[in-house]
């Protein structure tokens, strides 16, 4: 299971730094009372940005692991939260996805390919605001929609970002990746023994007006 931590650096000081050594999960997510044997798990790299880590925890009783995923970073897919936004943010004021693909991806790729990987990134974005929307109706998603749409992402407003930091764990977990931790209808993510089943169990979520986690009365967007 992923849970987003605050990281208030940036993501080359994270690496430098080698913040996922202090970043801290005060007690497990399934057992509040403790007396699980909860304890640290290593850490385990992602692709991109190169060189960063992701701090991980174990609960023997629940058989469940939990990392610690720095709240700059998308989930479910390599780099940043704010590539992935800058992208999306790009095509909307483009001529054509056409262009935005091939000037992204480089030589190094061929167009179609270039294509649909940009239409995935659209789509995900498109899925996880969806979500958000329905989710948590009484949130202001229009701002953040309004940011998108002007380009508000490349790197100025985050919006993502923000939606990241103002949403509880419990509502994170329902919402699609790359926002939120929803993965092919998984709340886990596939890295060794954190593949399985298991609801999360949080406390202290945020005082808002929030519809009960069901992902199948959530309709994609069209």
């Amino acid at each position: 299971m992923q849970i987003s931590v605050q990281i208030s650096t940036s993501a080359a000081m994270y690496i430098q730094n080698q913040g996922w050594r202090s970043v801290q999960l005060s007690g497990c997510p399934l057992h509040s009372s403790g007396g699980c044997s909860f304890a640290r798990h290593g850490s385990y790299g992602r692709v991109t940005p190169r060189g960063l880590r992701i701090a991980r925890w174990y609960c023997s009783v629940g058989h469940q692991t939990f990392s610690l995923l720095p709240d700059f970073l998308a989930a479910g897919q390599p780099g940043l939260l704010a590539s992935v936004e800058d992208s999306v943010a790009v095509t909307l004021s483009a001529q054509s996805i056409e262009a935005v693909a091939d000037r992204l991806r480089g030589p190094d790729i061929t167009l179609p390919s270039a294509v649909r990987w940009l239409r995935r990134r659209i789509r995900a974005i498109r899925a996880a605001l969806h979500a958000v929307t329905y989710m948590v109706p009484d949130l202001p998603i229009g701002a953040f929609a309004s940011g998108a749409a002007t380009g508000g992402g490349s790197g100025q407003t985050q919006i993502l970002l923000g939606l990241r930091r103002s949403l509880p764990p419990p509502i994170l977990s329902c919402i699609p990746a790359p926002l939120g931790f929803l993965r092919n209808g998984k709340y886990q993510h596939g890295m060794g023994p954190d593949e399985g089943g298991g609801t999360p169990h949080y406390g202290g979520a945020a005082n808002r007006n929030l519809r009960p986690c069901s992902t199948n009365s959530i309709k994609p967007p069209p």
